[in-house]
């Protein structure tokens, strides 16, 4: 018979870490699917200055290793595979990786979200090196720089005004004539004297020395061909990010945009038994420490949970039934 495990966590970025250390901790033994990127969106990021508890500045790798020693020191097993698919409709619960099944009585989902990025080859090469898909966490340091926003929406002019704090000037490079963003956003963009825009321009290359920085950009205006280079120290890309939730469609209740739906103040989802901590749920900050905070969050609310069912089995009251899977 299959080992039925007390929980199962879901990703290994900030939020899966944290959530796998609070549950080693309450003797939990939890089982930890990596993913296919483990450590997360850390692992694509140089120096994290704003992460608690560091003197210095710490490499995203490097934070994400010692994540992972910490959490496998008190009894983490870690799976390297990637979520294939799950099944909530029934108890235990079932989740497959690469053809293996897993059951637990808990799961929780903490599979982040990743940036949308351009696809060009210029861009994953110098990632981490003045190319980042987040000014909140990397425009420090481009203090007194000049630097660009690839982007039309809102999360592009509150990139472009965020920056506008700490850069000399920010040029917002957008593909259409007009701008996406809701208009009191524009606005505050548009009045902003250190932010310009470059309309109907994509940006196709950028330049700089590999593991090194960024020194400037190619630029093609859309109406005319015309390709040009502009001088700048940083790229931002802010087209969006997409939560990693699409096996999780038919089995947990996602909103408009995929992220997974959680009950107020909490990291319950509707399906009892099933918790969500993370990007994979947070479509406003998308940072380190707050999807460390909501993992923390899951793992006390599923020993909570787990303890509850288990008074209740031994007291001959029905456990809480999973239910049919919702549709999402």
């Amino acid at each position: 018979m299959s080992t039925v495990h007390d929980v199962l966590v879901l990703g290994s970025g900030p939020a899966g870490y944290t959530a796998a250390l609070y549950a080693a901790r309450a003797n939990l033994k939890p089982v930890l699917i990596a993913g296919y990127q483990p450590g997360g969106q850390l692992t694509i990021t140089t120096e994290v200055e704003n992460y608690p508890g560091f003197r210095e500045a710490i490499m995203g790798p490097d934070l994400m290793e010692r994540m992972r020693d910490q959490v496998q020191r008190f009894g983490t097993e870690i799976v390297s595979a990637a979520v294939e698919r799950v099944d909530f409709s029934k108890r235990p619960f079932e989740v497959v990786t690469d053809g293996k099944s897993y059951l637990a009585r808990a799961v929780i989902v903490a599979t982040g979200a990743s940036a949308k990025l351009l696809g060009i080859e210029s861009e994953n090469r110098l990632m981490g090196f003045g190319v980042s898909a987040c000014a909140t966490c990397d425009g420090p340091f481009f203090k007194g720089r000049s630097v660009v926003v690839v982007g039309g929406g809102d999360t592009a002019m509150e990139e472009a005004n965020y920056l506008a704090r700490l850069c000399n000037e920010v040029t917002v490079v957008h593909r259409r004539d007009t701008l996406r963003a809701s208009k009191i956003m524009q606005d505050r963009a548009r009045a902003n004297p250190r932010i310009r825009f470059l309309m109907n321009s994509e940006l196709i290359e950028v330049l700089g020395v590999e593991g090194q920085k960024v020194h400037g950009v190619k630029l093609r205006n859309l109406e005319t061909g015309e390709i040009t280079e502009l001088a700048i120290d940083g790229v931002f890309i802010a087209i969006g990010h997409q939560p990693n939730t699409e096996f999780l469609k038919g089995q947990l209740p996602l909103d408009s945009k995929g992220y997974a739906i959680v009950q107020p103040g909490t990291a319950r989802t509707s399906i009892p038994g099933v918790f969500v901590a993370g990007d994979v749920a947070d479509s406003v900050y998308r940072q380190a420490v707050t999807a460390a905070g909501t993992g923390c969050m899951a793992a006390i609310d599923a020993e909570r949970w787990l303890e509850a069912e288990a008074h209740a089995a031994a007291h001959g009251a029905p456990a809480a039934a999973a239910g049919s899977a919702p549709r999402a």
